[in-house]
Order: structure tokens, then C-alpha cells, then sequence
């Protein structure tokens, strides 16, 4: 596009403003839109899994070895893989996440143009990649026990070939892997790695053993690789044992089986006071960081953790932890326990001292609000990976404070049920895992202790610090932006918080308070989660979902918002008599100027020094590109204005209000 001179601004301005009215198209707006899923007996047409929805499963027994003079882990992995699907699988895909720190990997390819910011300036010559996963050892257990099998890497996906096929409904393959890595510096980016606190090393684990990738009924097996783009994962139970020097805690996701072998008798009965207690617990304070009390005798110890029913595991390991802990109360009666690990520089009730508070009072409200919390813990890490979730553990900066790091952590732990319970494929559709969570947490920030860090204000969803739909419009207006339903990966970092992030959860907010209300999006939202907790939903799901539940055709909603970049601008064009009569009332003409639809209010000013509402829905354009409304005989109006409030993104807000001048009507013609 050709760029105009200065003096031509105003001109071009002018003539796309009068051109604007006829860009909206009813039959556009409106036109039939196909999901682009079919339905079938595994997915309903009402968005919710069919009768015979099936899905495998995974489950993982994991000996693992931290050492952290090597920086690596050494460990062996039993997977048990069920088949539940009716077909019969003569391989196996597995994920290799380690393999991106390879200096030959896809996803040093896709970033090397478009970098992700890391956590600190920068690796070392020395450092710039790693070996990923070298794997010692893959077998698959037969009649004779295990065996070698045959297998191909490539990038971060592992096959493995079956010597015999995997029949279908529910028959088993073990398969075992020796495998060793080294971790990352935390600097080289991909959500986990290690690096120094003033009290030494933290390491944040995750992606730390070859995963099952998915199989399901839409792709077969879905093999994307790994760009840093997060995960898509199968459900099942995990046993996971690590081996750590004797000085360091080790905080894992779900819970520690064996603590009477890992913990002091005074952590073990502090730890039991937490479980009761809804003001936070000092497990291991700071100033025992140092005490060699504050350890069992051990040179080297064994955690055992267990989780059940998750798509993942991660932990976190480093002799620097403060520890401390208070219990969650859930709405079905049962508890969890929050807890927070931090190196001592971390401590104080202006930075990590309230991070067990602000983790339990998330889980709390979002429990009560839309799911209950499934697991016995939820873990808030100060270290390096700062800002990643995994199941029941989170990952925040040690530098986190005040309200950026209640923000983050009601965030990041809000990731529990958007894609932990109900698991969204993130690789491919991060906008239903972020822009899920994004919309959730925005409430918690108005729950927590009577709103004292609302409204939620962060880069992920109001980076300017305003009016949300008023800082969405340059997104809109940017005909670079990438609309929501755009694959992940080719989603540029300049794009991914606007579009994944903000534009998503405005887009949920918006059909919650402004075309829904809370009375039909809520439950709607509700019987979505708990449909699909545990389970892999699409796109196509949940927008059939939202309009069987909530009774409300939305494809122009979708089309508008989700399928394209589309833009919105309402227009209070005429204030007249009705048919030129006075006697027969006041007619006020609203018009839509450009594609996007959304409901609105339209408030008329009376001489009287009162003022009316008028609700106008979508469909006061689904025929022509303006709406009137008329205001009854004896009331004599002075004013109209559409989108008083400014509850929607109206990217001219000049032509929202038009004022009649001296008793006559008045009209504008945009």
C-alpha cells in the first residue's frame, strides 16, 4: 500500500469514513457458518463428547537422577499406552521437547527470525545448545520381557515401531526408556532450565522425560513438533521418583508420597499444621536456608511423588527454599494444599510472603466459579522459567513482586483448568489455552481481597493499563494481525500476547456481559468444562457448545471476531420526527459502518433532564446496514449516543453522539 502525504490525511480519513457505511453487508455478517468439524458418535453436534468419544491413555512410573554438578537428569521411564481407539496402531509417536536445544532443531529454524524474550541477557558462546535427549536405551516389553526396538527420531518426535500391532478398545503396550539430558540454562528459553539464586542453583524441570503424543479422533496421531509453542498431551497416572543431593527440597506436581524419608520431623509437623490451617505455614523459613537442621542427614535423598489423572508432571529442585504452605478450601468439601518455594532474597510480604495467599485464594474462587480443583497440591515456584505452567505446579520469577505477582499467579495457576483438566491441543490453538485462562483470572483479580489488584491490568491482557475495548482497536485496525483461528506457530511474538492473549479474552468477555449476560454464559461455560475435563475438545466443540447451551445462534460472532480481524463502528446518524410528524413521536437512526456486529446501548437524553436505554441486538443489522428506534409522542429528546458506557470496541467514537441543536432534528451522513 502506498503511503500518502501529511496534507492528505484528513482527506483520505473523510473518504474512507463516507465509504465506510457501505463496507457492512448484511449477508456477510450473517452468512452461514460451517464449524468445519463434522458430527459423529465421538462429538455431538451440541459440542459435547458423543456416546462413543474415546481417548488413550498413558501411564508413566519415572526414576529420575538430578545432578547437579553434571547439570543433568539420568533416568528411566515405564510407559503403559492404552489403545482405547477403534483402530489398530502399528506405531508409536513420542515427544522429544529436549531435542529443540539441538543447534539443528525446527525450532531454532522458526525463532532464529522472530526470538522469544528469555530471562536473562543472554547464554554464552559455550552454551548456546545442548544435546537434547540421548536415549540409551527404548524397549518394548513382550513375552520374554523387554526387548530393543526399532526407532526413528526425528527432531523432537520419537516413532517407535511395534513388533507386533496394538489392537484396538483398550489393548496395552509397555514400552521402557533409558535416556539421559542436560539441562538448559534457563536463558536458552523453552520453559524450563537452570540458573543461580544469591543461595545457589534452582532447577525448574519440565519436559524432562520423553511424553506420549496424542492420538485422537480428528488427526490420528499429532506429531507437531516442538517450537516452543507449548503442548498438546495424553491423560493417565504418574509415579515419579528423583533422586537429589540431601541438601536441596524438591517440590513436585501432585503428592509427595514418602515424606517421613525427605523432610525433617519439625517441616513434617509444620506441614501437617498447614494442611488445617487457612493463614500461611513456615515449613522451612529463610533463615533456615542455611541451618544444616533444616535438612535430614543424608548425602543423597529419593522424592516420591504421585499424581493421578493428569497430562503431566513437572518439578523443581534447589538447596536455596524457603518453604511454606496453607490449605485450600474446595467447594465439594475436600481440601488441597497451596504451596510456595523461594530462595531467601524472595521473602517478605511485599514479594513472595503472600504468594501462598494469592495461590489459595485463586484455586478457591475459581473452584467455586467454574471447576473444582482436582489435585492434593498446587505449587507456586520462584526460579528461572518464570511464567509457565504444568499440572498443580507453576513456575514464576524470582524477582516477582506486589501485584505483578499476584497477577502472574493467579495466571499461571489458573492454567489448572484451561489446558490441564480440560486439554486443549495448545500447539495448535494456544488462544483456547491462554485466552481461556486470560478470561478466567481477569475475575479472580475482582474477587481477590475485595478487589485490591483489580482491575487485572498486565501485557496479557490490558497492556496500556485502560479501557480493554478501547486498547484492542489498533489490533483491529492492524491489517497485519493475524485473526484468533490462525495456527500457533505462525503466530509472531510481536502478535502473540495481543492476539492469543488479549484479543482472545476480550472476545470471551464480551460474549459474557455483552451478548450473553452471566445468566447464560455461565452455565454454558460450565457444562463445557466439565464435559471435557480430562479430555481433548476443538474449536468446533466449544462454539457449538456456547450456542446449543446458550441458545443463541453466534456465527457472526465467530466469523467476526475469531475467523477474521474485523472491525466495529456504530453511528447515531438522524434525530427526526417520525414520518416529519412530531405528533407520532421521535425516530432515531443507528447505523453500522463497518462489518463487525456486536449488541449495543443506545441511551437517549431527554429535555427533562432524564435519560432512556435502549437495548439494541445483533439483529438490528441482520437485514440493513441501519436500525431506528423510536421514542413515543411527549418526550422531546435532545440527544442520543450509542455505546455510552464504552462496553465495546467502536473504533470512531466521534460519531457514537449526536446532540439536536435548537429544538430541530439533526443528521449526520457518514
Amino acid at each position: 500500500m502506498k503511503s500518502l502525504p501529511p496534507y492528505a490525511g484528513a482527506v483520505a480519513l473523510a473518504l474512507f469514513t463516507a465509504a465506510a457505511a457501505q463496507d457492512y453487508n448484511p449477508r456477510e455478517t450473517f452468512a452461514p457458518r460451517d464449524p468445519g468439524q463434522a458430527v459423529n458418535t465421538y462429538r455431538s453436534a451440541n459440542g459435547l463428547p458423543g456416546p462413543d468419544y474415546w481417548q488413550n491413555r498413558a501411564d508413566y512410573a519415572i526414576h529420575a537422577t538430578l545432578d547437579p554438578t553434571a547439570k543433568s537428569i539420568t533416568a528411566r521411564e515405564d510407559i503403559t499406552y492404552t489403545n482405547n481407539s477403534p483402530d489398530t496402531l502399528d506405531i508409536l509417536w513420542l515427544q522429544l521437547d529436549q531435542n529443540m536445544y539441538r543447534p539443528d532443531s525446527r525450532s531454532r529454524h522458526a525463532s532464529s527470525g522472530n526470538p522469544r524474550p528469555r530471562s536473562s541477557a543472554g547464554a554464552s558462546a559455550a552454551t548456546l545448545y545442548t544435546d537434547g535427549y540421548v536415549l540409551d536405551a527404548v524397549e518394548i516389553q513382550g513375552k520374554g520381557g523387554f526387548a530393543p526396538a526399532h526407532t526413528l527420531v526425528s527432531d523432537t518426535r520419537l516413532r517407535i515401531d511395534l513388533p507386533a500391532p496394538l489392537g484396538p478398545k483398550g489393548a496395552r503396550v509397555k514400552v521402557r526408556i533409558r535416556y539421559h539430558f542436560t539441562i538448559p540454562p534457563a536463558e536458552l528459553g523453552g520453559r524450563m532450565g537452570w540458573a543461580r539464586s544469591k543461595d545457589g542453583p534452582i532447577y525448574d524441570l519440565a519436559q524432562w522425560y520423553p511424553r506420549l503424543a496424542v492420538y485422537d479422533d480428528i488427526r490420528g496421531w499429532d506429531t507437531l513438533p516442538y517450537l516452543d509453542q507449548e503442548f498438546y498431551l495424553e491423560y493417565g497416572d504418574f509415579d515419579y521418583w528423583v533422586t537429589a543431593p540431601g541438601n536441596m527440597l524438591v517440590a513436585g506436581s501432585g503428592e509427595l508420597v514418602n515424606p517421613q524419608e525427605v523432610l525433617t520431623a519439625t517441616q513434617r509437623a509444620r506441614l501437617a499444621r498447614a494442611r488445617d490451617s487457612d493463614a500461611t505455614v513456615m515449613i522451612r523459613s529463610p533463615a533456615e536456608v542455611h541451618d544444616p537442621a533444616g535438612r535430614p542427614k543424608q548425602s543423597v535423598l529419593t522424592w516420591h511423588f504421585r499424581m493421578r489423572h493428569t497430562r503431566d508432571v513437572a518439578f523443581t529442585a534447589s538447596a536455596a527454599f524457603a518453604w511454606d504452605a496453607a490449605r485450600i478450601r474446595l467447594p465439594d468439601g475436600r481440601t488441597s494444599l497451596a504451596e510456595s518455594v523461594y530462595p531467601a532474597q524472595s521473602a517478605g510480604d511485599a514479594r513472595w510472603g503472600r504468594s501462598t495467599q494469592y495461590l489459595k485464594d485463586s484455586v478457591e474462587h475459581f473452584s467455586r466459579r467454574w471447576y473444582p480443583y482436582p489435585w492434593p497440591a498446587a505449587i507456586n515456584v520462584a526460579g528461572p522459567a518464570s511464567g509457565m505452567e504444568y499440572p498443580g505446579i507453576v513456575f514464576n520469577g524470582v524477582e516477582d513482586a506486589g501485584k505483578e505477582l499476584f497477577w502472574i499467579t493467579a495466571h499461571e495457576i489458573g492454567h489448572s483448568g484451561c489446558p490441564m483438566i480440560v486439554g486443549f491441543d495448545e500447539r495448535r490453538n494456544a488462544w483456547m489455552d491462554e485466552g481461556f485462562n486470560t478470561f478466567i483470572d481477569v475475575y479472580e483479580s475482582q474477587d481477590f481481597n475485595h478487589g485490591e489488584y483489580a482491575p487485572k491490568r498486565d501485557p496479557e491482557y490490558a497492556p496500556g493499563g485502560g479501557n480493554p475495548v478501547d486498547e484492542i482497536l489498533p489490533l483491529l485496525a492492524d491489517p497485519q494481525a493475524p485473526p484468533i483461528l490462525s495456527r500457533a506457530d505462525t503466530i509472531t511474538e510481536k502478535y502473540r500476547h495481543p492476539v492469543t492473549y488479549f484479543k482472545s479474552a476480550l472476545g470471551l468477555v464480551l460474549l459474557r456481559e455483552e451478548i450473553l449476560g452471566p445468566e447464560r454464559f455461565d452455565p454454558a461455560f460450565r457444562r463445557f468444562i466439565a464435559a471435557w475435563a480430562y479430555r481433548h475438545p476443538k474449536p468446533a466443540d466449544f462454539f457449538r457448545a456456547m450456542e446449543s447451551e446458550s441458545g443463541e445462534d453466534l456465527s457472526w460472532w465467530w466469523r467476526g471476531w475469531y475467523d477474521h480481524n474485523w472491525t466495529l463502528d456504530l453511528a447515531v446518524e438522524k434525530i427526526a420526527p417520525v414520518g416529519g410528524n412530531p405528533a407520532l413521536g421521535t425516530e432515531i437512526t443507528v447505523a453500522s459502518h463497518d462489518r463487525l456486529i456486536l449488541p449495543a446501548t443506545l441511551r437517549v437524553e431527554f429535555a427533562d433532564g432524564t435519560h432512556r436505554d435502549y437495548r439494541l441486538p445483533a439483529e438490528s443489522f441482520i437485514r440493513q446496514a441501519e436500525t431506528r428506534v423510536t421514542v413515543e409522542p411527549g418526550k422531546t429528546v435532545i440527544a442520543a449516543t450509542v455505546d455510552p458506557d464504552h462496553r465495546i470496541p467502536d473504533k470512531d467514537r466521534s460519531n457514537n453522539r449526536l446532540a439536536v441543536a435548537s429544538g430541530q432534528d439533526q443528521s449526520q451522513n457518514k
